[in-house]
């Protein structure tokens, strides 16, 4: 069954602990948690204070997703929390093996995001090496973008290549994830869907999850 992952982008800060209380209880599966430092991105989101506070606050495995400069060194800031999942950029690593190695000896499920106008052949040689690769639906940086509708045919595209390469790959996809698009990427093969304001927008969390999985 599909992952849901909620995105604290989309959450309202000045009550986070109440908010991640509503999303647990609402049956998600992860806390989705954007790092941007507005150089690979034009916004600035949340540093690792922010996020020890997540941390202490949830039960919940932390999928932080990295959108940034000096990938390494932030992979080094953010292991000591123990998430569950990182992802950096495709196409901001040099240095991709190295990292994706370093990022499983601490312990840490590894992952790569791609743009959307990053072809997931760029993948092929790297992927048996990792557990995910995040496709964004929106160019990274703001929440509440319209989901550009090739994400579809890329996750289709990604489930092909990694029954070949690596049939344990999770697909997890991010931006404009809702009512309509969820069903669309649940058939194209994705197993976590991120959702920001169409889960923090609504008026019953456990609904709009339920929704996204397919439940209801």
């Amino acid at each position: 069954m599909v992952q849901i992952a909620p995105s604290i982008l989309s959450a309202d800060f000045s009550r986070l602990g109440e908010e991640l209380k509503g999303i647990e209880e609402g049956g998600a599966d992860l806390v989705h948690c954007d790092v941007m430092d507005g150089h690979f991105v034009p916004n600035l989101t949340i540093g690792p204070v922010v996020l020890e506070g997540v941390k202490r606050s949830t039960s919940l495995p932390l999928d932080i997703h990295l959108m940034v400069e000096n990938n390494p060194f932030f992979v080094e800031l953010f292991a000591p929390l123990k998430p569950r999942y990182i992802s950096f950029h495709w196409e901001e690593e040099k240095h991709p093996h190295r990292l994706v190695q370093r990022i499983k000896e601490l312990g840490i499920g590894a992952g790569i995001a791609i743009n959307p106008a990053t072809p997931v052949s760029f993948l092929k040689e790297i992927l048996p090496e990792l557990e995910f690769v995040l496709i964004m639906s929106v160019n990274p940086g703001f929440g509440g973008q319209k989901f550009i509708t090739s994400g579809v045919q890329k996750v289709r595209e990604l489930r092909e290549m990694a029954s070949q390469l690596n049939p344990a790959l999770k697909i997890e996809v991010d931006g404009g994830v809702n009512r309509e698009t969820a069903p669309l990427l649940r058939r194209a093969g994705a197993d976590i869907l991120v959702a920001g304001s169409f889960i923090f927008k609504s008026s019953n969390y456990r609904e709009a999850i339920s929704t996204l999985r397919g439940e209801g």
